[in-house]
């Protein structure tokens, strides 16, 4: 194996979560009347946890307490409501079984709040992931390279030998800043270009070319 120890992004990386953030968004906007948001204004507004995506989504001008009640009262909404149209990726499960098999440590490091993290990973990938890490109080978020450092330290693992797994430049940036190379995917929440113009060293197109990168299988 290339690795031995894989840090996984989970939005736009394991699991396409963007419709159920649009919903949760929009009911939020809809509690004081406030315009819908689109699933492509959504799109460019996730990456930095779910206090940055409300304060994208809300009307300009909105105070600090006001961002502050509002996002808590959409993570609350959203923690009910995350598993509605929220799906794997093709070819996801079963390439963590495959890492799992071939002895690799696996974890997901997410800018989610760490709740709700947990709670995906056991409704979607029970038992695939060894440590699942989300938003934690006091604890910055990615890119700050925090939480992927705890997730080594819980998994007991080195940096050498791991490699982190992203969809966005956030994910490039986490792992330059944790001092980890990175295995860019193509098929999340931001386009080629955007991660080729973030600095992306290795991008991949699908869940086997993603195996071959972490295996060392490629032709």
């Amino acid at each position: 194996m290339n690795y031995e120890t894989v840090l996984f992004d989970l939005d736009g990386t394991l699991l396409d979560t963007l419709e159920d953030l649009k919903d949760a968004v929009n009911h939020e906007l809809a509690m004081e009347g406030d315009p819908q948001r689109t699933l492509e204004e959504v799109r460019a507004f996730v990456g930095n946890g779910l206090r940055k995506l409300m304060v994208r989504a809300l009307p300009a001008g909105a105070s600090e307490e006001e961002i502050d009640r509002r996002t808590g009262r959409m993570k609350a909404f959203y923690e009910k409501n995350a598993c509605h149209k929220t799906r794997p990726y093709p070819g996801i499960p079963e390439l963590l079984r495959r890492l799992r098999e071939a002895g690799v440590k696996i974890a997901v490091v997410s800018n989610k709040v760490d709740s709700a993290v947990n709670t995906l990973c056991e409704q979607y990938f029970p038992q695939l992931v060894d440590i699942a890490v989300g938003e934690r109080q006091g604890m910055p978020r990615k890119p700050a390279p925090d939480t992927v450092e705890l997730a080594l330290r819980l998994l007991d693992r080195e940096k050498a030998g791991a490699v982190y797994v992203g969809d966005s430049d956030v994910d490039i940036d986490t792992a330059r800043n944790a001092g980890l190379p990175c295995l860019s995917v193509t098929w999340g929440f931001r386009g080629e270009e955007t991660l080729v113009q973030a600095g992306a060293k290795r991008l991949v197109r699908s869940a086997e070319e993603l195996w071959e990168a972490i295996a060392g299988q490629e032709e």
